[in-house]
């Protein structure tokens, strides 16, 4: 056990870190030749968090091991909520100040009941990864047209400020090129090693895409989040922990069922009920009462309380 857990490691550090370095250098090129930095931003930045969980679901759903593909997507969900934005909140309690959050919290909402209509009947099919990628199109046209409005937004100016200036193309194209090598395979050699532990352990791919590699992947969302509670920018720890579910749902989750679509875990009714009551509690906190939408201390302690409690009984029906 010591090589595959020491491979899972490592990769789970090479995947985070060329993620952030391919989110970079390709945000500094599209800027070198002219793309709108907005949307960039409502692309390239607001996505990026989610390459790991993309690449992964990839690898896995090619390893015809599509439970621990839809089990990365819902426990990411779930982790972004409850273990993110919880340990998020208990650090500094967060203001929601952004209107355009509070638009696209009843989005998530849609989308993620959608997705669970999708998976209720067991399975995930090419038609269901369809459904979900034509939505994510309507979604990052609705984005782009909102952004052209003109209307002020605290989130928008934040996520603009997220592009690197200055870069020279080169440098830039040379950090595309390494996260195109880099990314699959780190990917590649995380999902095998996840799979020989899970075997030794005797866990179901679902529940192996559900704890070990959910939590890996969410790595970049709890430092995006927290760096961005330090420095003030609320709407934007937050918002960083909406776009990506809202991603996860709509690319991660689809990208199983494109590669390899096949019968689920009966197991994964009970992930989606909690990713559901997860988004649910995570919506009327941040609507707010009167349009003071704050994220407490304690709501963050009830988040991470959740999420302990529910790896817990993960573990237990092993």
């Amino acid at each position: 056990m010591l090589i595959p857990s020491l491979t899972l490691i490592l990769s789970f550090a090479v995947l985070i870190w060329c993620a952030d370095r391919f989110v970079f250098g390709a945000s500094a090129l599209a800027k070198n030749l002219g793309a709108p930095p907005i949307l960039i931003g409502l692309t390239i930045v607001a996505m990026g968090s989610s390459a790991p969980e993309m690449l992964v679901s990839g690898n896995a759903a090619l390893l015809n091991k599509t439970d621990t593909a839809v089990g990365n997507a819902l426990g990411s969900n779930i982790t972004n909520i409850l273990l993110v934005l919880g340990c998020t909140a208990l650090i500094r309690p967060l203001t929601i100040s952004s209107d355009s959050l509070k638009r696209e919290m009843p989005i998530l909402m849609f989308i993620t009941a959608i997705a669970s209509v999708l998976l209720f009947d067991g399975e995930l099919s090419r038609f269901d990864a369809g459904v979900l990628v034509f939505l994510f199109l309507l979604f990052t046209v609705y984005l782009y047209r909102l952004s052209r409005a003109g209307t002020p937004d605290p989130m928008t100016s934040e996520l603009e400020e997220e592009i690197p200036s200055n870069v020279k193309t080169s440098t830039a194209v040379m950090w595309v090129i390494a996260g195109l090598i880099l990314l699959p395979a780190s990917s590649h050699f995380l999902v095998n090693s996840a799979v020989e532990i899970a075997k030794f352990f005797g866990m179901s791919d679902l529940v192996i895409g559900l704890t070990i590699i959910a939590i890996g992947t969410s790595l970049p969302e709890l430092a995006a989040s927290i760096a961005g509670a330090l420095k003030g920018e609320d709407d934007m720890a937050i918002g960083n922990i909406i776009g990506s579910n809202i991603f996860n749902l709509l690319v991660v989750l689809a990208i199983g069922g494109m590669i390899t679509p096949s019968p689920l875990d009966p197991a994964v009714n009970r992930d989606i009920g909690v990713m559901i009551a997860a988004t649910i509690f995570m919506f009327v906190l941040s609507i707010g009462i009167r349009n003071k939408a704050k994220l407490t201390r304690f709501n963050g302690g009830l988040f991470l309380a959740g999420f302990i409690a529910y790896q817990a009984v993960i573990l237990m029906s092993i």
